[in-house]
């Protein structure tokens, strides 16, 4: 089924999220969105993302907030999974997902779905985040970027990471759900591999959708480990 963001009923994978007016008052937040100096040297936390809107959009990754996410990224990233993938569901105000192999928001990674790592990051403008189903457990390959903050996905979804660069064209990624014409990743990279990514196989598109999952009407009118 579909991973959305629980707002408006949509038939692919969404993120399940509350709509952006319905967003409670920012408390102080308990993490940093600053990464510790020892993440942010790591040249394997900088996901780099060439869109087909002729842009470039660096991300900083926090393995020190969510791990097994962060890892699963960057498995992804370094085995070529993402090239070609498409922003299949994107709200101007709320956010931008994608990495759906099969573009239409019910596909994931052949890898094992993720246990989620809910943190303290707020979903402030330009945090990454992993799409789910209203099952916690079915985090896969899906994520989203938000354009704006929406404090209501805070510990119902794993942040895993920040735009530091290149945002502005995160927010000309084409709006639509789907869009008529998708904003894709032309190419996915770090700037330095994982460690483990050289022992790691390299996850291939799903022949078959995965299987859909009960789904949940957006708790937005504003929905991916």
């Amino acid at each position: 089924m579909s991973k959305m963001l629980f707002a408006l009923p949509f038939v692919a994978l969404a993120l399940v999220a509350a709509k952006p007016g319905d967003a409670p008052a920012a408390a102080a937040p308990k993490v940093s969105l600053n990464a510790p100096p020892e993440v942010a040297a790591d040249p394997a936390n900088r996901l780099n993302l060439q869109l087909s809107n002729g842009g470039t959009v660096v991300v900083l990754l926090r393995p020190d907030v969510a791990p097994n996410h962060v890892a699963r990224i960057q498995q992804l990233a370094t085995s070529g999974f993402y090239n070609g993938t498409a922003f299949h569901r994107v709200i101007p105000g709320f956010m931008a997902q994608g990495g759906d192999p099969t573009g239409t928001g019910e596909g994931d990674s052949p890898l094992p779905d993720l246990a989620p790592e809910f943190n303290d990051l707020p979903h402030l403008r330009g945090v990454m985040s992993m799409a789910r189903t209203q099952d916690p457990n079915s985090a896969n390959s899906q994520f989203f970027i938000m354009l704006a903050p929406t404090f209501s996905l805070d510990h119902d979804y794993t942040g895993f990471g920040r735009v530091i660069a290149g945002m502005q064209f995160v927010d000309a990624i084409a709006p639509g759900e789907p869009p008529a014409a998708p904003t894709k990743i032309v190419r996915a990279w770090l700037d330095a591999p994982p460690a483990a990514a050289a022992a790691a196989p390299a996850p291939q598109p799903p022949q078959a959708e995965a299987p859909a999952p009960a789904e949940q009407p957006k708790a937005e009118t504003p929905t991916g480990g």
